[in-house]
């Protein structure tokens, strides 16, 4: 009499002593490198938080040494930071919004091997990775269309990203015709199939260029010196540029010397504060679009 397959109980495959050594070898890996990136984070966030007197004597570890919130007190409340900091929330909000859009809208069809020219087309869109008109040519553009000390002067040059419209791309190529072709024998034009077929299953990497935007925009302050001259339009990280290059020129000595010491890490403490709790959130998607975003291209 034959034998039943039972499969009520899971079945479990044996582990060969050798990929047991390569978990082991890529767990440790794994986590010396994390040590090694998340170290010098918390280090600046120790050396925030520090006296100056333990900063000078090189007493600071992992840990504040002589607690202190002074440069904290003086960034946040000596000068226009928060103000600064909206308009970085602005600038970030609007651009990545419109940044996704621009560039989900020139991927989509340049996935599509029947569109006309596109032979042609995507040749010209991945020259532009190399070869660029330079940054005088770009500000005599800006300049003679007006678009200095406005929003669009920030966000325009950083709109696009061929890149990343190379990652929406491939993946694009990878959503199923038969969805797309069964949305247009419902009524759905190649618009619609866009919008209510290709967007809803592009989350992934949606999330990804998201991320990606976000983080260019947040940390742009070279755009803002070539075309924000009204400082009441400067983005944090600008102004946190501006904070650390004049931090000389207060004029209590004492003061000077305990912003000096500890500036540079607060600065950097506060600017890479939201983008790390932000980045938790979208984990899963970064990692699932960044797969699936390379497969092709």
């Amino acid at each position: 009499m034959a034998k039943t397959l039972d499969t009520s109980k899971p079945v479990k495959i044996k582990e060969s002593r050798g990929y047991r050594v390569f978990q082991v070898c890529n767990t440790i890996l794994m986590v010396l490198i994390s040590a090694a990136m998340l170290y010098p984070f918390l280090y600046l966030v120790a050396q925030s938080f520090s006296s100056t007197e333990a900063i000078i004597a090189g007493e600071v570890g992992l840990l504040p040494v002589g607690f202190s919130v002074s440069t904290y007190e003086y960034v946040l409340t000596g000068g226009k930071f928060i103000p600064y900091y909206g308009n970085t929330i602005l600038y970030a909000i609007v651009g990545t919004v419109c940044a996704l859009f621009f560039s989900a809208i020139l991927a989509y069809p340049l996935s599509k091997k029947e569109l006309r020219g596109n032979k042609v087309i995507s040749p010209l869109i991945i020259f532009t990775m190399y070869f660029g008109g330079g940054m005088i040519p770009n500000y005599i553009l800006m300049t003679s269309l007006k678009l200095t000390n406005t929003i669009a002067g920030f966000i325009l040059p950083g709109l696009i990203s061929t890149y990343y419209v190379i990652l929406m791309r491939s993946f694009f190529e990878t959503v199923p015709r038969e969805l797309e072709e069964a949305g247009e024998i419902d009524g759905l034009d190649q618009v619609g199939a866009f919008i209510h077929v290709a967007l809803p299953l592009s989350t992934p990497i949606m999330a990804t260029m998201a991320l990606f935007y976000l983080v260019q925009y947040w940390n742009d302050w070279f755009d803002a010196f070539l075309y924000l001259t009204d400082d009441s339009m400067w983005p944090v990280a600008y102004y946190l540029r501006n904070l650390i290059s004049t931090s000389t020129t207060v004029e209590d000595a004492a003061e000077s010397m305990s912003i000096n010491a500890n500036i540079k890490s607060c600065a950097m403490v506060l600017t890479a504060a939201p983008i790390i709790c932000v980045y938790p959130f979208i984990q899963r998607y970064f990692v699932q679009g960044m797969m699936l975003g390379g497969v092709k291209g």
